[in-house]
């Protein structure tokens, strides 16, 4: 280990900060990827329609051609719908941005020769880490210390088992799989604690070369998916619409280059262009309300899982308690140990350094950290002196220690889940299980306390963990918080069903649902659970309310279950043991404070842990979807109705309805009239349980409400033809101002299913902004550029027809949206299946940890991404080309 050091230019005391900086500078930031906001790439974006740049290629040819006019308004149109998008989808990424800076990660280490906390993205080669049960490695490591120290490198090798970890040197031959003397980026420490020195960070790690093959793309969300199928639907809608209408007018021996104009005018004018940017700006603000909440989503598009969220698996301790845990009596359980010397040995039996003052419970869990907090014994632990340790782990459930006491005896002691002590006791006192079931029922949360003589014991292994003596038990409580039982009925009012899991006895959860008035569904034990088959587990985890001393496996399993049940299930889990659940979930939400692999699992962060919150974040992913599908359902039913009956007029006329130009610019108006639906308000009742993409729903609202839109164009078309006997200019502005009125004014039936106004009262942005694009579209005939738009000017007898026909309209909407909503094929769909969770998601999830800072967030940072890492002769450090000498040496 000293020749690791020694050629790595660096002691056991660490580097200091200085020769820190100067490796960095060369070696460059631990970054896998740099995270900002790229204007060129989010341009390049609104590019990738094909329909756009077809548009782009016969502005073109129009202006070759001689069509200078048509050209300009195509490419002026297609310039301001490009640039809305841009600029809504370009704040949503810098929004994103802020949100990332917020979430920082660190790790412990040696600099100057004192441990300091850093940010992992500020490792260098030659820093020395501690490492301890949590911890998600921050790089690629040289052990130089261990104790029981293993790692879970499935991430990298795909090996289920963790793997133990020892500072010796392996050979030359040996695989990533068998690096035991190295701890690797990425991986988590399941057991045991140790130190390493760090030999390679960013993209030239084992991890990093995996994440950098991946590229920076994340896997869809349901949400994301269901755009997806909507998008199909429209793509097949067009295809045959425009391909009908080239033909027609081929056929009818209308010039070519007006044909392909306008059928590809169509084509843009029964898509909703600006679906992208309402998302968007619907997530973005969505984003900044949960961020005032304290509520961090790691992906804006999660927000939208948080509000298909119908049940939440959760723990108890800081959701549902105060998460303040104190530490309130010591019972002997033998009748000879004394209260203070039970307390004395449960001391011993943790991690703390004893010669501390009492209350130095850094780095402690909260039972240990509350019980070093506690007035301490007459007789402190201070004079003993710790030989070994076999750190808590989620499989044994306890701690054990090999301690020396001032008598110059040894003792081995352990402290844990009475449940797993009493099985490793020989000798347990008759009065044990009634002390025990009594403070259960009381709801405290209990450890128990057993030690045995070391005999010939030198170094702990599990195997030494027999044969001990149950001396007694020290009792924890954590009060119900008194906001609890509000949060819940409020989940509850939104469709939210909360079961808990917990490592718990079950007694003391119920005991915790009963204080709140939770009514409870039963108790499932993690002995209970493995007795299930898969199919037994579903319906017996449908009704069961706790889920107590649970394993990490079995808290996954559970997460299975009720997903294959058809719920829609987000985890909230902050310790180690939470984050395959947290994985496994819809919806993975952890808290800032949590274990790193809770943190890097989540989906979702709270500032608080609180429930308030949680549902603040449900809400508001609900309320998202609601106005994003009124976007779509208004969209697809107007644009079809307006573009079926163009197609069918430019059949029947003897000139286009409409020329190519002004359906874009009718497009263009009325979509951007609708960048005010995201701050829309949205009814009680759609709140009320989470809704799903169902696009047979929206193909029969589309056939329904659009030929209601055909309609009464068609009656504009009589009225214009044979009441006014409207010459192609005055005809094509008269339809153009029917057309953008109606598209623009069934948003306030389309929005509720409750009476417009009356019931439901829109946003006054959304009643500005369609009123505002209503009265540009009857101005533009009459504007100075109406002329070049091809439009004329039109009587005013027009506009009490135009009136007239407006309510009909919208009054016939309201009737066939009575008729539609009462229909029983209009009911919630089923929830989709449940999607598989790819390693693509987990390891997109690990690698984001390693993301430098946006440059609006903080300093900019070298990724580091290629070539050696070369340090100064003074400095030195290894060629990179010889890194496995380094890490097997």
């Amino acid at each position: 280990m000293s020749s690791t050091l020694a050629r790595l230019a660096v002691t056991s005391a660490g580097l200091s900060t200085a020769e820190a900086t100067a490796r960095r500078a060369i070696a460059g930031s631990n970054v896998l990827r740099v995270h900002r906001a790229r204007p060129w790439r989010v341009l390049g974006r609104q590019l990738k329609s094909p329909i756009l740049i077809l548009l782009f290629v016969t502005a073109a040819v129009s202006m070759f051609l001689g069509e200078a006019a048509d050209a300009i308004i195509i490419g002026v149109i297609l310039l301001a719908s490009i640039g809305l998008g841009f600029v809504n989808e370009f704040r949503a990424e810098l929004t994103a941005d802020a949100m990332h800076d917020r979430i920082r990660h660190t790790v412990v280490v040696l600099r100057d020769g004192r441990p300091t906390v850093v940010d992992v993205t500020d490792l260098v080669p030659g820093d020395i880490v501690q490492l301890k049960v949590g911890t998600v490695v921050p790089a690629d490591m040289r052990l130089l210390s261990t104790q029981n120290l293993s790692c879970d490198e499935s991430i990298i090798t795909g090996e289920s088992l963790p793997v133990s970890k020892t500072p010796d040197p392996v050979g030359e031959a040996a695989g990533v799989g068998d690096l035991t003397s190295c701890a690797l980026m990425g991986t988590v420490v399941q057991a045991g604690t140790g130190t390493g020195v760090v030999v390679e960070t960013g993209l030239r790690t084992e991890f990093g070369q995996i994440a950098g093959r991946l590229g920076t793309e994340p896997p869809q969300t349901e949400f994301q998916r269901g755009l997806g199928r909507f998008s199909v639907l429209l793509l097949e809608v067009a295809v045959v619409l425009t391909t009908v209408i080239f033909v027609a007018n081929v056929l009818l021996q209308r010039p070519l280059l007006d044909s392909l104009l306008f059928s590809l005018a169509i084509a843009v004018g029964i898509t909703p262009q600006l679906l992208p940017a309402v998302v968007s700006t619907s997530l973005a603000a969505g984003s900044r309300a949960l961020a005032k909440r304290r509520v961090l989503v790691k992906r804006m598009v999660c927000i939208e899982d948080l509000g298909d969220m119908d049940l939440l698996v959760t723990d108890k301790t800081g959701t549902l308690t105060e998460g303040r845990i104190g530490f309130t009596a010591a019972l002997s359980a033998d009748g000879t140990t004394t209260p203070a010397r039970v307390q004395l040995l449960g001391m011993l039996a943790t991690e703390a350094d004893y010669a501390a003052a009492s209350g130095e419970a850094l780095g402690l869990n909260p039972l240990d950290a509350a019980l070093w907090d506690a007035p301490p014994p007459a007789a402190g632990p201070g004079p003993y002196r710790r030989i070994d340790l076999l750190a808590f782990d989620h499989e044994r459930r306890r701690t054990t220690v090999l301690v020396e006491t001032p008598d110059h005896e040894r003792w081995i002691v352990t402290k844990g889940s009475p449940e797993d002590v009493i099985r490793a006791c020989a000798h347990i006192p008759s009065e044990a299980d009634r002390i025990l079931d009594a403070q259960y029922a009381a709801g405290g949360r209990v450890v128990a306390v057993a030690m045995r003589p070391a005999g010939e014991v030198r170094r702990l292994t599990p195997a030494a963990e027999t044969g001990f003596a149950l001396v007694g038990f020290l009792v924890f409580l954590d009060r119900p918080k008194a906001d609890a039982r509000e949060s819940l009925e409020r989940l509850a009012g939104l469709g939210v069903t909360v079961k808990i899991a917990t490592g718990d006895n079950a007694v003391v959860a119920e005991k915790v649902l009963a204080d709140l008035g939770l009514a409870s569904g039963g108790t499932l034990t993690g002995a209970e659970l493995d007795a299930l088959s898969d199919v037994a587990l579903r319906e017996a985890a449908a009704t069961a309310t706790v889920f107590a001393r649970v394993s990490p496996e079995q808290k996954a399993r559970v997460i299975r279950s009720l997903r294959h049940s058809g719920r829609g299930v987000g985890f909230l889990g902050d310790g180690v043991n939470d984050a395959l659940a947290l994985h496994q979930a819809d919806i993975g939400i952890s808290v800032e404070t949590a274990a790193d692999v809770a943190k890097d699992a989540a989906d979702v962060l709270l500032l608080d842990k609180d429930l308030g919150v949680l549902a603040d974040g449900v809400t508001e992913g609900r309320r998202i979807f609601a106005n994003t599908i009124k976007y779509v359902l208004m969209g697809t039913s107007s644009n079809f109705g307006n573009m079926f009956s163009a197609s069918v007029a430019s059949v029947v006329l003897p000139f286009l309805p409409m020329l190519p130009g002004q359906i874009l610019l009718n497009n263009l108006l009325y979509d951007s009239g609708q960048l005010a639906i995201p701050g829309d308000r949205v009814d009680a009742e759609q709140l009320r349980a989470p809704a799903h993409w169902d696009i047979g729903f929206i193909r029969r609202f589309m056939l329904l409400f659009g030929p209601i839109s055909s309609l009464f164009d068609f009656a504009t078309f009589a009225l214009m033809m044979f009441v006014f006997h409207a010459a192609e200019g005055e005809f094509q502005a008269g339809w153009f101002i029917e057309s953008i009125a109606t598209q623009s004014l069934v948003i306030f039936a389309i929005r509720t299913r409750r009476t417009p106004f009356f019931r439901s009262r829109p946003s006054l942005g959304l009643t500005v902004a369609s009123l505002a694009v209503v009265g540009t579209g009857i101005w533009l005939p009459y504007s100075p550029v109406s002329g070049v738009l091809g439009f004329q000017p039109l009587p005013a007898p027009f506009f009490l027809a135009l009136i007239a026909m407006v309510i009909a309209y919208l009054a016939c909407v309201e009737v066939a949206k009575m008729w539609f909503f009462r229909r029983a094929a209009q009911r919630q769909p089923a929830r989709p299946l449940p999607q598989a969770r790819h390693d693509h998601r987990r390891l997109q999830r690990r690698s984001a940890r390693f993301t430098a800072r946006s440059p609006r967030g903080g300093r900019e940072r070298d990724v580091g991404a290629g070539g050696r890492t070369t340090l100064p002769a003074t400095g030195g450090t290894k060629d990179p080309t010889r890194r496995t000498d380094t890490r097997r040496g």
